[in-house]
């Protein structure tokens, strides 16, 4: 029997959508299959048939020849299939240990049996090399061991079959080649995985096939070894994508942001987050903040925005002083934020598409009437974003953005913020999720908005798009800046010794 999984002929549609049509993906056992599309092209739903949480209108599921009814996770479960979601299902305030077994408890008179469970995970994280602490809180762990612990919850049930959902969108350079390392190692011990993707590089580091999904239907199936990057973005987006970057030398003016000495306490311990930090941005240049994850460029960020108090220092923008302002007056000034938790500070989830968009913007006079929202002239400027900036719902201006697909969720939030037009442009992981059409879309925007003479703060972990979007580097490292470096003049080498804190130049502020 060749195949593990079939999946033949699915179809599920939701209000306004039909997410999927007709598709068929065959998983072959031992093998790393990658399922690739752009947001919103139905991947996610795909395989939530598979694991049980929708049922399909049409089609049938089969494993190693047969077929199966998969009603609910339990059910996937029972026959070996697991997955690891883009939003870890975690219980923040138990262990890890408590995580892992949530669900599967062993008990003997109704005492949980916790001695033979901590030794079964701790033969299966050193059997994979995925070390984590079981007594450690949820809470208290980085997002990459969250990861570890949703992969454990897998191994710790026996699944054989196993779903990564975009696995890499919340992990920095290096905890992605630990990931990769530990897929194959999965592969190679029998068991057969499907990987939610649509970043090009780790499809090639580690899939054998690749599945293409585009606007809810089946594209194709390929061997990875013998396709291009660019064949496979063109599967994917249905046309030619610009995969490097393209703009012109810049020519920057006078200094919209300037920041002296802000030091911004940390949220979880007495070390400060943030140390005493100077540095400015000018009109006409995109200033580039690089570093690991968990450095301090959140409570920067924080502290630039409003949403954290600063201990000290000063922020300028335009000469004005306005570290002491509010998060609405900030805004008034000049100050944009596409914050990096588009779920906790980018939207608010129960609101439709028009709420969202005008949430910066309705107590300004155009969008009032009387001491009410004019929802009419609200829905005009909603639809003009939608248009602008192609946000793909399945029912317009009303739709709930929770329904929405990461990606479109995403642009919502660029299409409100660059609409503001702002002087300063703070895009913390702008492209954090997104496929490489939405990507080349952004850079564009970031790009126009620096030729047009406005300033822009990206803050990235991405090192492609640190390289290859910024005009200017500051290196962050615990807290301090430790590099100030052209892109053009330094490798991806140096770039990460400077992030992990093993080398530093004097920063001109």
């Amino acid at each position: 029997m060749e195949y593990i999984i079939e999946m033949l002929n699915i179809t599920k549609e939701f209000p306004g959508i039909v997410a999927n049509d007709d598709i068929t993906l065959q998983l072959k056992k031992g093998e790393i299959h990658a399922l690739l599309g752009e947001n919103g092209a139905g991947k996610s739903t795909l395989m939530s048939v598979l694991f049980g949480m929708y049922q399909p209108e049409k089609g049938v599921i089969k494993k190693n020849g047969q077929e199966v009814k998969i009603n609910d996770p339990n059910d996937a479960n029972a026959l070996g299939i697991g997955m690891v979601h883009q939003h870890f299902k975690l219980v923040h305030n138990f262990t890890v240990l408590q995580n892992i077994i949530l669900g599967v408890e062993t008990t003997k008179n109704g005492i949980l049996k916790m001695g033979e469970a901590r030794e079964k995970i701790i033969a299966l994280s050193e059997k994979y090399g995925l070390m984590v602490d079981p007594e450690a809180k949820v809470e208290d762990i980085t997002v990459g061991m969250q990861q570890r612990v949703e992969i454990l919850k897998m191994l710790y049930r026996d699944n054989e079959i196993l779903i990564f959902d975009e696995p890499t969108a919340v992990l920095t350079p290096q905890e992605i080649e630990e990931l990769m390392k530990i897929m194959k190692g999965l592969a190679a011990e029998g068991k057969s995985i499907l990987f939610i993707t649509h970043k090009l590089n780790e499809i090639k580091a580690v899939a054998d096939r690749c599945t293409v999904l585009r606007k809810g239907k089946y594209i194709g199936t390929i061997d990875v070894a013998s396709t291009s990057k660019e064949e496979m973005s063109e599967m994917m987006v249905g046309r030619k994508v610009d995969l490097t970057v393209q703009k012109k030398p810049i020519e920057p003016g006078n200094v919209v942001l300037e920041v002296k000495n802000m030091t911004v306490k940390s949220k979880h311990h007495s070390k400060n987050a943030v140390n005493n930090v100077s540095f400015q941005v000018r009109k006409g240049e995109i200033v580039c903040i690089a570093g690991i994850d968990g450095n301090g460029q959140s409570e920067l960020v924080y502290g630039l925005t409003g949403l954290l108090q600063v201990e000290s220092g000063e922020i300028f923008i335009n000469g004005q002083n306005i570290t002491k302002e509010s998060i609405r007056k900030r805004n008034l000034d000049g100050l944009s934020h596409i914050p990096e938790d588009r779920h906790k500070d980018g939207l608010i989830l129960d609101y439709n598409l028009t709420e969202n968009l005008i949430l910066k913007n309705y107590f300004k006079p155009g969008f009032q009437k009387g001491s009410f929202i004019n929802f009419k002239k609200s829905r005009e400027y909603a639809e003009k974003l939608i248009q602008q900036f192609d946000i793909r719902s399945g029912q317009g201006t009303k739709t709930m953005v929770r329904s929405m697909s990461g990606g479109n969720q995403q642009k919502a939030i660029i299409a409100r913020e660059l609409d503001l037009d702002p002087e300063i442009l703070i895009a913390v992981q702008p492209t954090r999720g997104l496929d490489v059409g939405a990507i080349e879309y952004i850079h564009k925007q970031l790009i126009e908005k620096r030729d047009e003479g406005k300033a822009v703060l990206l803050v990235s972990l991405e090192l492609d798009e640190v390289m290859n979007v910024s005009d200017r580097i500051l290196v962050i490292y615990e807290g301090e800046l430790v590099a100030d470096v052209d892109p053009k003049e330094i490798t991806m080498n140096e770039l990460g010794l400077y992030m992990a804190g093993s080398k530093r130049n004097e920063v001109t502020a």
